[in-house]
């Protein structure tokens, strides 16, 4: 280890040595023939695989090999190649090291293995309900209530469709660091990997692939499983309160969480005021009184907001104060 050391430092400063002088022999004779006579001692010495990676002295080396001084770049290319043929050397013979080793072990293992068929050929025979019993699947593990979960992510052989069911799954995952009370027991016994499968299986069944016709509904799906302020539509996916044939048809304002929903409603609201701005009021009253102000000289106008068979509501704003309100 010391004497790796040693070659190190010795190889850094010679390169150090190299570089200044590299800098100056542009227009310095003399400092050209040190950048050769440096270039020279770092041929001398006695590099290896591992202390070429540790000092990355040979991608700093390479800059010299378009020196405008053509002895310098050519002393640098030959020295370039000499460093090339030090790590090919090392890497061939370690390769061949491990094949050796590989050898040992696949010689060991058939030993071994030899050894346990002389040794099973005396043991009595196990019978088959045990051998059944003894045989374990590694993609489910065993559950008392419903159908085994699965541990592990069910593959189509489709990179991106893989990357979406993965991506579901690690929504679904957050329900349980999200759940509280009664909920609890009902999402400990529930399986991610499934419902996450389900769920892209139908989207593809019913969409078509992502990148296709059906991009944007893909992203809105994805997008409102996995928002943060979100976790109520991701909950009821998972316990089923949402089906998985409701949730690929459902609009972004029915996924949207209650929160969104209660914004949406409120600027919708706003807008229906909004646009009777720039507009000549039409019906003016005195019925109305304003609340905030007390005058009761208003405008006003109806909308039929709900069902035909329910009454229209009433828009008001108050002409003094430009206060607004409403009443069915």
């Amino acid at each position: 280890m010391g004497s790796s050391k040693a070659v190190e430092k010795e190889l850094l400063e010679l390169f150090e040595k190299v570089k200044k002088a590299a800098d100056k022999a542009i227009t310095n004779e003399a400092e050209e023939q040190r950048c050769l006579d440096a270039l020279k001692a770092l041929r001398a010495v006695p590099v290896t695989m591992g202390v070429l990676v540790s000092t990355q002295v040979g991608k700093r080396l390479r800059n010299l090999t378009k020196h405008p001084q053509e002895n310098i770049c050519t002393l640098a290319t030959d020295l370039l190649d000499s460093w090339k043929k030090v790590v090919t050397s090392e890497t061939l013979a370690n390769s061949g090291n491990k094949a050796t080793q590989s050898e040992d072990k696949q010689s060991k293992s058939i030993k071994v293995e030899d050894n346990a068929v002389k040794r099973e050929s005396v043991k009595v025979e196990k019978k088959p309900k045990e051998e059944e019993a003894s045989i374990t699947n590694k993609n489910v593990s065993s559950s008392s209530n419903g159908p085994p979960k699965l541990t592990s992510m069910i593959k189509c052989n489709d990179a991106v469709r893989d990357k979406i069911r993965e991506i579901i799954y690690e929504a679904f995952s957050k329900v349980v660091n999200e759940a509280e009370g009664e909920n609890m027991v009902r999402i400990n016994a529930c399986d991610p990997v499934r419902v996450a499968v389900t769920v892209e299986t139908l989207m593809f069944e019913k969409l078509g692939r992502s990148n296709g016709a059906q991009k944007l509904k893909y992203r809105s799906i994805i997008f409102n499983l996995k928002d943060a302020n979100n976790p109520d539509l991701r909950r009821r996916v998972l316990l089923g309160e949402i089906k998985p044939e409701k949730l690929i048809v459902m609009t972004a304002e029915e996924m949207a969480s209650d929160q969104r929903k209660l914004e949406n409603k409120q600027i919708k609201d706003k807008a229906l005021f909004e646009c009777e701005r720039g507009i000549k009021p039409k019906a003016t009253t005195d019925q109305f009184k304003c609340g905030k102000c007390g005058q009761r000289k208003c405008t006003y106008y109806q909308l039929q907001t709900r069902s035909a068979d329910e009454p229209m509501t009433t828009f008001v704003t108050c002409v003094n104060c430009n206060n607004h309100w409403k009443f069915c």
